[in-house]
């Protein structure tokens, strides 16, 4: 080969050891590719891949144990939470997050997120909030904006009728239980950056045996905002942080 590198050293950017490689099925400008990633860096950066156990949900994220090479268990709509804390406290050497979608966590699994929590079970869930319902039909989803036109609201959600959009890390902040909550976005490099630290804080906490940890991912869903690639993204940057700042709003790891 006279000096040439093999070609596995000229490789810059290869995948954890913790992703399967298998082909994404999500929409194009869906950000839950780049979110699938950060959790598996995290998981490999760890050594997490053997001992961990994940929680899928329904939406979107279902089929993360398809891309996410780890144990994994498939929960009812909205239960994830629930499930996890069952796989937790069947095998607490097990390293154990959910993963689940706004309609999925805020609305039908709200009751289930929310005492999960308070009790502060070792476990931690990441909550990727593109808005909407996905995968289900593109309904209105607790965190809905104000005037976002949906499929159950093609007329915008109303303030009046609908109330206003749930700020769920302020929520899961404000539970004695919670060790660890913050709300991140994989629109830019540097939110990228900021997203993965905060992910690895969140894992920290369990691996710490400090109590339940939540990291919120902005996301977007251009097939359902009915927007290009592109515009989705730039509408995560100039209207999502708007309504849900970025940043972090417990933070009692050690």
């Amino acid at each position: 080969m006279s000096g040439q590198p093999q070609a596995d050293e000229r490789v810059a950017f290869a995948l954890p050891r913790t992703m399967t490689g298998a082909s994404l099925h999500f929409c194009p400008g869906c950000h839950h590719g780049i979110i699938h990633r950060l959790v598996g860096e995290c998981l490999e950066k760890n050594n997490l891949g053997e001992s961990t156990i994940c929680v899928g949900s329904v939406g979107c994220s279902v089929f993360i144990y398809n891309y996410i090479d780890v144990d994994a268990v498939e929960a009812p709509h909205g239960r994830a939470p629930a499930v996890a804390t069952g796989v937790k406290r069947a095998r607490p050497d097990r390293f154990v997050f959910g993963y689940q979608g706004d309609g999925d966590l805020a609305a039908i699994g709200f009751s289930e997120i929310m005492h999960c929590a308070n009790r502060g079970e070792n476990v931690t869930i990441v909550f990727v909030n593109n808005t909407v319902f996905g995968m289900t039909g593109g309904q209105m989803a607790p965190t809905t904006l104000v005037g976002q036109r949906t499929t159950t609201s093609p007329g915008g959600r109303n303030m009046n009728t609908d109330g206003a959009p749930l700020n769920m890390s302020e929520l899961i902040a404000s539970l004695e239980g919670t060790a660890f909550s913050a709300r991140v976005a994989v629109n830019s490099i540097k939110n990228i950056k900021q997203g993965k630290k905060a992910l690895q804080k969140a894992y920290r906490a369990q691996s710490g045996e400090q109590g339940f940890s939540f990291i919120e991912f902005l996301s977007a869903c251009p097939t359902n905002w009915k927007m290009d690639p592109l515009q989705a993204n730039e509408h995560v940057g100039q209207t999502l942080v708007q309504r849900f700042p970025l940043g972090v709003f417990k933070d009692i790891v050690e």
